[in-house]
């Protein structure tokens, strides 16, 4: 695992943007932060699930505990890595409330949930959960997820009532925000729902 771990980081060095990673050093949101692209993110990710990427045989290394061992690196591209590579069979609840009780910034939550909650199967559970939390990062990864499923299907007459709820009453966070917004462009009711909210704030 060490061996292909660092095979990864070897990889992701070579594709290091220089100013990026330079700002983010900066900010000191993560230990360390190469700047490396997304799109080349994707591919790296798509190289290591074909074990296109080291010599290391598939079988003996899971995607699973791959993804675990690089969500646990302090590094903005491992964790980014760690979301597209965990299968989402494979992630259960208990793991999933540990990873998101880790994450310290916005970049990470928003990559957490496009690429690896919104496919799970608790997806909508969770996104409950987190809304109701206190502490802001889990707020955050309550409302991003909401977002995709949202787009996929419409809420249970149960979930939008509560989902109006509680971002009627966390107004001060732009995921809340976002999250109505998406909701009212899907009908005009919605709409009209949404404005009873401000109006009624």
């Amino acid at each position: 695992m060490n061996n292909l771990i660092n095979d990864i980081k070897k990889e992701l060095r070579a594709n290091m943007n220089g100013v990026a990673s330079a700002h983010a050093r900066q900010t000191e949101d993560y230990r360390v932060n190469w700047g490396v692209e997304l799109p080349r993110l994707a591919n790296i990710a798509d190289e290591i699930a074909e074990n296109r990427f080291s010599s290391v045989p598939s079988k003996e290394i899971s995607l699973r505990a791959l993804a675990q061992a690089l969500w646990n690196e302090s590094t903005r591209e491992c964790k980014i890595l760690g979301c597209m590579l965990m299968p989402a069979t494979d992630f259960d609840e208990e793991v999933c409330d540990i990873w998101a009780e880790s994450i310290r910034t916005e970049e990470i939550a928003t990559m957490f949930c496009f690429y690896l909650v919104q496919k799970l199967p608790y997806a909508s559970t969770k996104a409950f959960e987190w809304m109701a939390r206190e502490e802001k990062m889990l707020q955050n990864c309550g409302y991003l997820t909401l977002c995709h499923l949202m787009r996929k299907y419409p809420l249970s007459e149960e979930a939008e009532a509560e989902f109006l709820d509680q971002a009627g009453a966390s107004l001060d966070n732009r995921y809340a925000i976002k999250a109505l917004q998406i909701y009212a462009s899907l009908s005009e009711d919605n709409a009209r729902k949404v404005k009873k909210v401000a109006d009624y704030l």
